[in-house]
């Protein structure tokens, strides 16, 4: 079989991606874990409740959550950028 048949094939892979959320008062915490089965990313970012913002907790965990994914897809994007450097340099045979 040649590469390019292997390549071909359909195949399916499964990530998994873990969000913990921390509240203590008015800063949401988040540890986002990205788990590709290749390689493990993680993020920890947060958010702050502004002192006039009337109190909401989902308003907090959605911002903070959404930046650790933000960040998360950043990093992803870092690691394919050095991966394809890598795979550039690399003598094929």
């Amino acid at each position: 079989m040649t590469q390019n048949a292997i390549d071909d094939e359909p195949r399916t892979k499964h990530w998994t991606l873990r969000l913990d959320l921390f509240e203590e008062g008015d800063l949401t915490k988040v540890h986002a874990v990205l788990d590709t089965g290749d390689s493990i990313l993680e993020s920890r970012t947060e958010a702050r409740r502004s002192p006039r913002d009337t109190p909401v907790p989902e308003i907090g965990d959605e911002f903070a959550a959404g930046r650790a994914l933000v960040d998360l897809g950043h990093r992803l994007l870092r690691a394919g950028t050095i991966d394809s450097s890598a795979e550039e340099r690399t003598p094929h045979t």
